[in-house]
Formats: structure tokens, C-alpha cells, sequence
């Protein structure tokens, strides 16, 4: 499997486990689905399957929100597998025909209904599994299982509020976790998560093992970040910066851009230990894959934190940064005056009234905004922020007149550095269209812009060194093939490190573009490097026919394609010559979605094309993350001329430079 992993060139596909439809009519795609999936992939010459990532996310239907960085998704377990589920043969059916019908499968009630039927099941065998013996070795070598079980059971006599809004044990030691562990008076509800786990790895396992067999390669997903609300940061918050949130900072996709809410890694912690839990993490996932993907591979260099306090990223900064000290500002000019006049927002009078009267909002509105929001500076027509308000969350508490709320938010980000230590700033994104920006006369640009350019470039460096070094972590502790998702990464120093440390970057096809050119044509697929992972679409993107449909330059992908004329609407003919010319790249990896791989022939394409995406960032709700494959595998693998598309991807030569 090694030379397979390491040497060989390979197509493959990726899909969700909860996507697929078995031949058992599940509710939900389940992992012993994935046998029967890899017989497809079989037959159209795949070498390869990804996943999304398998993680335990409780009742929210988001692979990259977990509650666990080890602990597997129940909502995967195949229930009727289990010995233990004699006698609930009844009840397993009912529960897949309920949800199996469904274009996308509900997450929250199918996971809420499997929970409910395990803990049927578990009572009515309690005895007999606490007894197993093989469940007390299990635990002993998967030693994270006793503060998730825990955790899970604190969770649900919570009423799955987060750990933060719990009513004791919000902060636990390693000791008060053994107590939990070892209480008498909970030991059962300790063991029905553990219960659930040793199943899940035990049909995991299982399957890995025979697709590893058929000389298929399993591929994991490994998100960097936890949810703050996890198993993890509760048990060791010693890890983590619970204060900030990480986050991306402003793009063209998101002008104000992205406060996730996930806590950022204490590095300097991590590394006393020698990295331990993130070797666990990878150990536990090696167990079942042969590859994985890096999620966010930016962040192992530096990571965009943003206050807890802001909804926005407008006022993130990069971790590590090469600091700016008042002493710095000091050093270049600038007097406490001025310090001020740049990192404090300086907001008009006659804006405030603007902005609310031509929203159609009162006097009186634009006076409460004034009275809750603002202190005036002297006697002039210039205010700022009260002390009380802390970030655009407080703005927001204030319940102003909706333009009042939107402009002040605005305001909140107006100034060029801000003050996030005592006496330690940091620029903000946009610091060139601040008040205080424009008010510079030529020389003050050039002299301040001259210095955070400074600041900057010493801070690369240290992105470098963090970045390798981390990655090198995760390399040296593991057999599995790392992959990256490197997007958005403009610098020299990330494919550097990347190609040293022999870590696929990620090419998708769409967005590889010559960015500074006029048109901004596509970048020739014989120019892919070899050590990457080219796509057509990833699971935030719209698919490959969405696109095709709603967002592509035609006249662009056409003298690409060297194709003089293609029909808008995307049908299997433009599916083919797209997916030609991507699987010609001589990357390692040629890895599409299935849904981009089923409109080669025209049996599988949705009335909507919107409904076959995945996620759509930036939005909740009970649509992403639920799509599910158009029929049942058998049915696809019975198409033979979807089949021999496919297999005919698979056996194109590289298209070298």
C-alpha cells in the first residue's frame, strides 16, 4: 500500500458517508455503506475515496463542527449490525423507512432516533456489555473515550447546552475527570457512549480493512479547528486561546470576512508535551486511513484571531505577529495624540443623523444611538466609543434603529491599528479606507505604510519557521499521506514548505487562474505540479454544473478548452471535456466530487441544480451538509455507460508541460 500511496497517480472520489444510499435502505448513509461504495469505485477504476470528516458533531450536522477530535459519529453506526440489536429488528426498519424517502436526509431527527434506540438497546443488554471484556481493552487503548464519555453524558443532562452554560464541572482537571469517570452513581451513562464508540470503531475498522484490501486508498479529513464546545477544549483547555476566536480575514467572497468561533491551538502549550494530542489525533486516524487531508494548512503557519467580542473578522489580526509596540509608533513619529487619532474610531456628528434619516429612521433614533453608544470628545462635533462597548456584539445589544446599528458597526472598524494589548496593536484589513488614513498628507502614508510593510515581512519569516516546524509534527507521526487545503495561499513560503516536507498542495481548476493578468486566464492544467491534489469543485464551492451554469466566464473556459463553442446549459457532453481535461493533470491525485462524475451521463442530473451542492458557507440551516446521492449505489453501478465515462478519466495520460 505504501507505493501505492506514496508513488502511484490515482483518480478517485469523494463523497460524504451520510450521502450514500446502501442496499439496505438505511436513513442514512452508514460506514458498512462504504464496502458497497467502494465496489462502485471499483468498477469505474478509482484508486481512491475521501471523505468528509467522520468526527462525533452531536445534533449538529456539521463534519467540521466536533465535538471530539477522536470519537466517531453515531449517526454512521450501522445499529443492526450490532449483536446486541437482536429483537429491535422492528424498530430499526421503522426508523429507516421513516427517513430513507428523503432527497436530504434530516440529520438532526436521525440522530436524535439512533441515539434513543441505542440507549433501548443498551439498557436492555447493560449487564451483558458491562461485562465485555473486550469493551474494558478497548478502553484501555483509546484512553480519550473516558473524558468524551463524560462529556457527552454532562452534555445531555445539560440539555446539550455548551459546556460554558453549564450549571458545575465547567472547569475540570484531569483528577475531577477520573472522579466523573469512576462515580458509581453515573458508570452506565459513562459506558452507553463508551458502548457506542467501541461499535463505531469496530464497523470502521472493519471496512477500512477491506477496502485497504481492494488496493483502494481511504482518506480522512482532519480539520484543524475545534468547535469550543468540544470534549477537547473542555478537558484541555491548557491547549487552546479560549479568548479568541480564529477565523479568515476579508476576500472577495467575504468583504467583512469570517469569525468562525472556533478557539485557537496554544502552540507554546502543545509543544511542552511534545505535540502528544496532536500525535493521538493522528494515530487514531491511521487506523482507518491511508491519507488525509489538512483542513485550513494556512493556519499551521498563522492563523487569522479575531475577538470573541465581534461577530465580523474586520478587526482579526494574524498569530504569531511581529508586534507593533507604542515605543514602535513612538520611534516613527507619532506622539500619544496621534496614537490615538489612528487606533481609535473618531465618528462625526452629522454621519450618524445622515445615516440614520436616510435609512427613514427618527431624531429620536439617531438621539438613542448618541445617548447608548457615543461620548462626545469636548466640544467637538467628533465622538467616540463608550467605555462599556467592547466590540460590534455590544453594538449590537444596544437595540438601535437598524441603520444606526449597521453604520456604528461600521464605525467600530474605522481606524488603522487597534489596540488589542496594553500598548500592543495591530492594522486592520482595511486600514487604507479609514478617516484617519485619509486625513495623511503623501509623506505620513508612505512613512506609516513603509513600516507595517516592515512588520509584515518579519512576521512571514516567522510563518515559515512556525509552519514547518508544525507540519514536520504531523509528518514524522504518522504513515498516512498528507494533503493540504492550501487555498488562498498567495505567498512563496507556503508551496516551499509544502514541497519540502512532500505535502500535496490542492489545485481546483476553477479558481487556478493567473489573478494579475488582464482576463486573468486559466493557468494550463500541464502546469499542475505533480505533488498536489487537482479537483472541479470542493465541498464549499458550488459543484462543477452550478458553476458552469451561474458563474463561469464562458468565453474564458472556452479558449481554455480550445473549444470555440459550448452550450450554457451544462449537459454530459461539457461534463466530459471539463473532467478531460482536469483528469490530464499530472498531479498525484485526481479527486472529484460524485455529484460532478454523475452528469457525465444525463439519468443523474437534479431538476435544481442548487440542490445538489453541499454547503453554502456562511449560512446554517437544514439544508447543508444533507445531500444525498440520486438512487441507491446498485442503481448507479448499473449504469454502464456512466461507468465507462468514468473508467475512461481514469486511464488518461498526464498532460505534462
Amino acid at each position: 500500500m505504501a507505493e501505492t500511496i506514496f508513488h502511484k497517480r490515482l483518480m478517485g472520489v469523494v463523497v460524504s458517508v451520510g450521502s450514500l444510499r446502501g442496499s439496505e435502505k438505511s436513513a442514512v448513509g452508514e460506514f458498512v455503506d462504504l464496502i458497497e461504495f467502494s465496489e462502485l469505485a471499483e468498477k469505474m477504476g478509482l484508486g481512491l475515496i475521501q471523505l468528509l470528516p467522520v468526527n462525533d458533531t452531536g445534533y449538529e450536522s456539521s463534519p467540521y463542527s466536533a465535538l471530539s477530535a477522536f470519537a466517531l459519529n453515531p449517526i454512521y453506526l450501522k445499529v443492526g449490525a450490532m449483536a446486541e440489536a437482536a429483537g429491535f429488528e422492528k424498530k430499526i426498519q421503522a426508523l429507516n423507512k421513516t427517513y430513507n424517502g428523503e432527497e436530504r436526509f434530516p440529520y438532526y431527527k436521525i440522530a436524535k432516533a439512533k441515539i434513543d434506540l441505542l440507549r433501548e438497546i443498551f439498557t436492555v443488554n447493560r449487564s451483558k456489555i458491562e461485562k465485555e471484556i473486550s469493551v474494558d481493552i478497548w478502553i484501555k487503548k483509546n484512553t480519550w473515550v473516558k473524558s468524551y464519555a463524560v462529556f457527552r453524558r454532562l452534555k445531555e443532562a445539560n440539555d446539550e447546552k455548551s459546556w460554558k452554560d453549564w450549571k458545575a464541572f465547567r472547569k475540570v482537571s484531569v483528577n475531577d475527570i477520573e472522579a466523573l469517570w469512576n462515580d458509581p452513581k453515573h458508570k452506565d451513562a459513562n459506558l452507553f457512549w463508551v458502548w457506542i464508540q467501541y461499535h463505531l470503531d469496530k464497523q470502521f475498522s472493519a471496512v477500512a480493512e477491506k477496502i485497504q484490501a481492494k488496493g483502494i486508498i481511504l482518506k480522512g479529513d482532519l480539520p484543524i479547528l475545534l468547535n469550543e464546545d468540544s470534549c477537547d477544549v473542555w478537558a484541555n483547555p491548557e491547549y487552546f486561546h479560549e479568548n479568541l476566536s480564529a477565523g479568515a480575514p476579508p476576500d472577495m467572497y467575504n468583504p467583512d470576512g469570517q469569525n468562525w468561533g472556533f478557539p485557537l491551538y496554544n502552540w507554546y502549550a502543545q509543544q511542552k508535551d511534545n505535540f502528544a494530542w496532536w500525535r493521538a489525533r493522528l494515530a487514531a486516524a491511521s487506523k482507518y486511513f491511508g491519507a488525509y487531508r489538512i483542513d485550513h494548512v494556512l493556519g499551521f503557519f498563522r492563523i487569522w484571531a479575531c475577538s470573541r467580542r465581534d461577530d465580523s473578522a474586520l478587526l482579526g489580526r494574524y498569530v504569531p505577529y511581529n508586534q507593533i509596540k507604542k515605543e514602535d509608533l513612538y520611534a516613527i513619529g507619532f506622539d500619544d495624540a496621534r496614537i490615538n487619532w489612528i487606533s481609535v474610531p473618531h465618528i462625526p456628528t452629522g454621519e450618524v443623523w445622515e445615516a440614520v434619516q436616510q435609512a427613514g429612521g427618527s431624531d429620536d433614533d439617531a438621539r438613542r444611538a448618541f445617548d447608548l453608544a457615543l461620548d462626545r470628545i469636548g466640544n467637538e462635533e467628533l465622538w467616540w466609543f463608550k467605555k462599556s462597548i467592547h466590540g460590534e456584539k455590544d453594538i449590537v445589544a444596544l437595540e438601535l434603529h437598524d441603520a444606526a446599528r449597521n453604520y456604528l458597526c461600521r464605525a467600530w472598524a474605522n481606524r488603522i491599528l487597534f489596540e488589542y494589548d496594553k500598548d500592543t496593536y495591530s492594522p486592520l484589513w482595511y486600514y487604507s479606507r479609514s478617516r484617519a488614513w485619509n486625513s495623511f498628507n503623501d509623506d505620513e502614508r508612505a512613512n506609516l505604510e513603509a513600516f507595517l510593510d516592515r512588520k509584515k515581512a518579519e512576521s512571514e519569516k516567522k510563518w515559515e519557521i512556525q509552519g514547518k516546524k508544525l507540519l514536520s509534527v504531523l509528518v514524522e507521526s504518522s504513515t498516512m499521506l498528507a494533503c493540504a487545503e492550501d487555498l488562498g495561499a498567495t505567498t512563496e513560503w507556503v508551496p516551499r514548505v509544502l514541497q519540502k516536507l512532500k505535502i500535496l498542495s490542492l489545485k481546483v481548476f476553477r479558481w487556478e487562474r493567473e489573478w494579475d493578468r488582464e482576463c486573468q486566464p486559466f493557468i494550463p492544467i500541464s502546469d499542475y505540479p505533480e505533488l498536489a491534489v487537482c479537483t472541479t469543485s470542493v465541498h464549499d464551492s458550488t459543484t462543477l454544473r452550478q458553476w458552469w451554469e451561474a458563474e463561469a466566464d464562458h468565453g474564458l473556459v472556452q479558449t481554455f478548452l480550445g473549444q470555440p463553442s459550448l452550450p450554457k446549459v451544462y449537459n454530459p457532453g461539457t461534463a466530459r471535456l471539463l473532467l478531460k481535461t482536469v483528469a490530464a493533470a499530472p498531479s498525484r491525485f485526481r479527486i472529484f466530487p460524485l455529484v460532478d462524475f454523475l452528469h457525465l451521463t444525463p439519468k443523474w442530473y437534479a431538476q435544481d441544480p442548487a440542490s445538489e451542492r453541499i454547503n453554502i458557507p456562511g449560512s446554517s440551516n437544514d439544508f447543508n451538509w444533507t445531500w444525498r446521492i440520486p438512487a441507491p449505489i446498485s442503481e448507479i453501478a448499473a449504469d454502464g455507460e456512466l461507468l465507462s465515462e468514468v473508467k475512461s478519466l481514469s486511464a488518461i495520460k498526464p498532460n505534462h508541460a
